[in-house]
């Protein structure tokens, strides 16, 4: 029995039947907690409260997981063709890259919370701004992971391309982008998360729609259910995401390739 407990990680049906035990497991031990521990329904809800939430039609479940999935993909997606286009962009000028990326590490200390205010000055409410929020939380571990993807390929394949008389578009698409894609998927993992977060932060500064909205707008009334609902609701969108992301890695990148 243990040897085959031993041996579950190693395949890919053994590691799925673990992570569905995880879930189930943490929900198990929510409900011991909220039931032995009698917690009051407004500090922390029971799995049963907390999924009862969905049943209530004026919270409007549905629209607000569109808007707030509409921003995080969507900043995501923006992220992803900036950052692979920026870094593309250093390799081809190394004065480009001494120019601008000191000045987009800069840019990248600021607070993302501190450029709230100022977002909702320049772009008013709505999704844009909070795409624009998950886009410069996102953009940069892509265009750092891409960027050093770049440099590691090997000089001198690139010197035979260009001896061929390739164009730099050739050189991206047959050389480049193929043999940098585990330092892209590098950072497009470590962006998946940080989009999510960027949506949900824009949602809390400043809008009228979206799962963080309707947390702030919930918690006036303190209906702690319908705010472990968007809770759950943005995890469940940002492990879509990320389970597009890992996906797309395992179609495009070889699995000896990989960047753990």
């Amino acid at each position: 029995m243990s040897d085959s407990l031993k041996a579950l990680p190693d395949s890919k049906l053994g590691q799925y039947t673990l992570g569905v035990a995880a879930h189930l497991l943490l929900l198990l031990a929510w409900y011991l907690f909220v039931r032995i521990g009698e917690v009051p329904k407004f500090v922390m809800p029971s799995p049963a409260d907390t999924f009862g939430a969905l049943a209530k039609p004026n919270y409007d479940w549905w629209k607000n997981c569109l808007v707030t999935g509409t921003e995080i993909f969507a900043g995501y997606g923006l992220a992803l063709v900036v950052g692979v286009l920026l870094a593309l962009a250093f390799t081809w000028s190394k004065l480009l890259e001494a120019l601008v990326l000191p000045l987009l590490v800069t840019l990248n200390m600021i607070p993302k919370v501190a450029l709230g205010p100022l977002i909702i000055v320049w772009f008013k409410y709505g999704v844009f701004p909070n795409t624009l929020m998950a886009f410069s939380i996102a953009v940069f571990p892509i265009l750092l992971t891409t960027a050093r993807g770049l440099r590691e390929i090997e000089p001198d394949l690139l010197d035979l391309v260009r001896s061929l008389r390739g164009s730099r578009w050739q050189l991206f698409t047959k050389i480049q982008l193929p043999g940098s894609l585990p330092y892209v998927f590098s950072g497009m993992k470590v962006a998946a998360v940080l989009a999510v977060a960027g949506a949900i932060v824009g949602e809390f500064l400043g809008s009228d729609r979206g799962l963080g909205y309707l947390m702030l707008q919930v918690q006036v009334t303190l209906d702690t259910p319908a705010m472990f609902m968007a809770v759950i609701l943005i995890t469940l969108l940002g492990v879509v995401l990320y389970g597009i992301v890992l996906g797309l890695e395992r179609w495009l990148v070889p699995k000896d390739a990989r960047v753990s």
